[in-house]
């Protein structure tokens, strides 16, 4: 289980995240949503190791990580999706996906689940990240993320700049996933009915601060609503 409360980052002078606090347990999706700039982007790299937070807990499976390294984590069983993708464009489909073995003990491989998530991945193989389409890209990003078998998964609004097709079948395998009960996920979003559909728990960012959180059951749509209108 994922606890991280008290998160104070900052960039220079600038007060990124203010105080904020996130959970996340096995079997079970935490939407963060907010506008552009109000620092989703920021906790998910916080949460990684990508950038470091200036007081705060984060607490992993009983574990303060605070002072663990991005490669530490990952061993951990911590992965993200980050935004934008950040696949290879030069290497093959296969190789994108081996770069994902990096933090496993030597001897790891690709299991053959990955494919059966995305069947694509397995018809483009052979083919290089930078000839996919953008959808196909981010599932290749997806899949190279549970490559590490993560015990928590991090995607930082991985509907960005996707058809409708394909942001199904994103939706198909984080519900997969999660119903597992064995892997905690934390999504980022903007498309509200997208994260609606897939959280059990949300929290809202404003200004770097938690203006609403709790049980997505009981979301107030028009309230959420207000705070991601620009």
């Amino acid at each position: 289980m994922l606890t991280a409360e008290g998160l104070n980052l900052y960039y220079g002078a600038s007060h990124a995240l203010r105080d904020v606090g996130v959970t996340a347990e096995p079997g079970k999706i935490t939407c963060v949503l907010g506008r552009n700039g109000v620092g989703k982007t920021s906790l998910m790299r916080a949460l990684v190791g990508l950038q470091s937070v200036r007081s705060g807990k984060i607490m992993w499976e009983g574990q303060d990580i605070v002072g663990l390294k991005p490669h530490e984590r990952a061993r951990r069983g911590i992965a993200m999706v980050p935004q934008g993708r950040e696949i290879f464009p030069r290497l093959t489909v296969y190789e994108n996906l081996e770069t994902g073995l990096a933090p496993l003990p030597r001897g790891g491989r690709i299991e053959d689940e990955i494919f059966a998530l995305f069947p694509v991945l397995h018809e483009m193989r052979n083919r290089r990240g930078g000839d996919l389409s953008g959808g196909q890209q981010q599932q290749l990003a997806i899949a190279r993320a549970l490559v590490t078998r993560p015990r928590l998964l991090l995607l930082d609004e991985p509907t960005e700049g996707i058809q409708p097709s394909i942001i199904k079948d994103i939706g198909r395998v984080i519900r997969e996933l999660a119903n597992r009960g064995t892997m905690a996920i934390v999504l980022v979003e903007q498309y509200f009915d997208f994260a609606r559909a897939l959280a059990d728990n949300f929290i809202l960012l404003q200004r770097g601060e938690v203006v609403v959180e709790g049980d997505a059951s009981r979301l107030d749509a028009d309230d959420v609503r207000r705070y991601l209108t620009v």
